[in-house]
């Protein structure tokens, strides 16, 4: 019993950082339908300038906060300097351009930080909390504190703004957006923003955990886009499903099976999922009126 916890401790907590970075991928998605596969980059970003920061003697409050916004000046200046110029290119199109602003920030990670990995000491306490036998660290309550905290402010913003009423009217029909007043460019740089503050915050939680080192991102944004497909591209709801039913996976492979094959099966168990619902477990099913 006391095993089966703490797999399902494991799992949660990686699944809530799929589910951030999900959530940073269903924003973009929402208003403009680009898949940003730099999304992975926002968390390394999160975590490599918070460490640097406190390396400098900052407080750890200060230097999260100066990464958060180090994280959504990078998201800004992505949608001014490479998508925004794009127009209206196809989505393969914008798909590899993110890929190349991936490569790009990847490589200008490895220049500034080096190959290394880096870490931070738990937030809270070293010590582990014990459950029914099963150690959970600390550091693990704050990433999913923030991971249902940050889907909360998420769905409070789409539900009870008119910042979040525009985003939605933007993602149901953009021209008619457009035609009743709505600034589309702005709405696209609060969706850029936003998503890479998303990321950075879990960069920032799971550091402590996992450590980061310039490409953490690569694999967190396939794992990511993984998660919003499994709960439904383009659902808040589903993001947050998608991630915590991946990192599961994830964790109940490598207690059962084998480390060696988590990946694999976490892929597999998507492109089963996916099989069965394409539109992933809460997507929305599309209506073409003939």
């Amino acid at each position: 019993m006391a095993e089966l916890l703490q797999y399902l401790a494991t799992g949660i907590t990686i699944g809530a950082v799929y589910a951030l970075v999900a959530l940073g991928f269903t924003l973009i998605y929402n208003c403009s339908g680009i898949v940003n596969f730099a999304q992975g980059e926002f968390v390394m970003i999160g975590g490599m300038v918070t460490v640097a920061l406190t390396a400098y003697g900052l407080p750890l409050e200060a230097a999260a906060a100066g990464a958060v916004a180090v994280a959504i000046m990078v998201g800004i200046a992505i949608y001014v300097f490479a998508v925004a110029p794009a127009g209206r290119a196809s989505p393969v199109t914008i798909i590899i351009i993110t890929i190349g602003v991936s490569i790009f920030l990847r490589g200008c990670a490895q220049i500034l930080f080096g190959k290394q990995f880096h870490g931070l000491k738990p937030f809270l306490t070293e010590e582990p909390v014990m459950i029914m036998g099963a150690a959970v660290q600390s550091q693990a309550f704050l990433v999913i504190g923030g991971m249902a905290a940050a889907s909360l402010v998420f769905w409070l913003m789409l539900e009870r703004t008119l910042v979040g009423k525009a985003l939605l009217a933007t993602a149901a029909n953009r021209l008619a957006a457009q035609l009743v007043g709505i600034d589309l460019r702005r709405i696209m740089l609060i969706a850029f923003g936003g998503s890479a503050a998303i990321g950075a915050i879990a960069g920032i939680l799971v550091t402590p955990i996992t450590l980061t080192s310039y490409d953490v991102g690569t694999m967190l944004a396939l794992k990511g886009f993984a998660a919003a497909m499994l709960g439904g591209m383009g659902s808040p709801l589903g993001a947050v499903a998608g991630g915590l039913l991946l990192g599961l996976a994830e964790a109940l492979a490598a207690g059962y099976l084998s480390s060696a094959y988590k990946d694999a099966i976490a892929f597999l168990a998507t492109f089963a999922v996916l099989l069965l619902a394409p539109n992933g477990l809460l997507g929305r099913r599309s209506i073409n009126r003939v």
